[in-house]
């Protein structure tokens, strides 16, 4: 059975797969559908279900399993599926989320291994012990989680992976330039996005909670630092703990990108750039890989809306 991503235009459709994301609305006579994101462990696929009934929007929400047909069409230049039969899964037929979603690269207890070297790395009391306290409670949720909804990393253990992956870049920047304080990085490399293991819902289906919409995760984890501070008798306003909660605070670069304030620290706007590279990086390589060599990527609403070319000179050239 072909997965989603395999199927090319006007091919006919019939697969199982994750419904990802299911919103009712309304067509400009009044009408009510569903508008739904399908996944399966190779991508998304949109689609739209029309003249949808009360049982059907009851039926079709995120994380059901369901088996679709219908014809693999576009619009707007971004591929989606014509329903044309849709059903919940029956006895006997693929009921396991976790086969339908996109997975990090790395294993669990890879990443929980490589997560747990980083830490020992922050000898600073106080960076170390705050660090150690939030993992305990949330390292589970860090490793599974993805990063984002639909933007980066958007896959199960995708927080993990990336903050790690940032993890990995602080390393190298310190040893670069020693001025760099490489135990306030790595704390900030892991901690900058832990506030999502309490935005978002899960890695199936991933929604915002009710605290991720109206609070997000940036002040979410300022918050998850300070009350570990108070359990373990820190000064809030130590130097310490204020350059952490800077660097964190400040980490989306811009106010109107969600930080309260903007870098005003080596640390902090090096870790700014750190976790735009990686995000980055990892929104282009989504794209690139559905497309084929010498042709324009769709386009990429984190990255501005822009379209990335994949060249074959680029796609093999090796550094020496």
């Amino acid at each position: 059975m072909k997965l989603l991503t395999e199927y090319q235009e006007n091919d006919q459709v019939d697969t199982f797969a994750l419904i990802k994301n299911a919103d009712v609305r309304l067509t400009k006579t009044g009408k009510t559908y569903l508008s739904l994101i399908f996944s399966d462990r190779s991508g998304d696929l949109p689609g739209n279900l029309w003249d949808v009934s009360n049982e059907q929007i009851k039926s079709f929400i995120p994380g059901a399993i369901v088996k679709i047909q219908g014809v693999r069409g576009s619009f707007q230049d971004k591929p989606q599926i014509q329903i044309t039969e849709i059903r919940l899964t029956n006895g006997g037929e693929p009921n396991n989320s976790s086969d339908f979603m996109l997975h990090a690269p790395i294993k669990e207890d890879d990443m929980r291994s490589e997560l747990n070297d980083y830490i020992l790395m922050i000898t600073n009391p106080v960076w170390n012990r705050l660090v150690r306290k939030l993992f305990a409670a949330s390292q589970e949720q860090f490793l599974q989680f993805p990063a984002a909804k639909s933007n980066h990393h958007a896959f199960a253990g995708g927080l993990a992976f990336h903050s790690l992956s940032i993890a990995r870049l602080a390393v190298q920047v310190a040893n670069q330039y020693p001025q760099v304080n490489k135990e306030l990085l790595l704390a900030g490399a892991l901690l900058h996005d832990l506030g999502k293991v309490i935005e978002l819902s899960g890695p199936v289906a991933t929604q915002y909670t009710l605290e991720g919409n109206l609070i997000g995760h940036i002040v979410l984890i300022d918050e998850q630092i300070v009350l570990a501070a108070n359990e373990l008798h820190f000064d809030i306003h130590s130097e310490d703990l204020v350059l952490l909660r800077h660097v964190i605070l400040s980490h989306h670069g811009l106010m109107e990108y969600g930080s309260p304030i903007r870098p005003a620290t080596m640390v902090a706007e090096v870790l700014h750039h750190l976790d735009e590279l990686d995000a980055n990086i990892q929104m282009m390589t989504s794209a690139l890989e559905k497309t084929d060599n010498n042709e324009f990527s769709e386009r990429i609403f984190g990255l501005d809306k822009r379209r990335f070319y994949k060249s074959d000179l680029e796609q093999s050239a090796e550094i020496n």
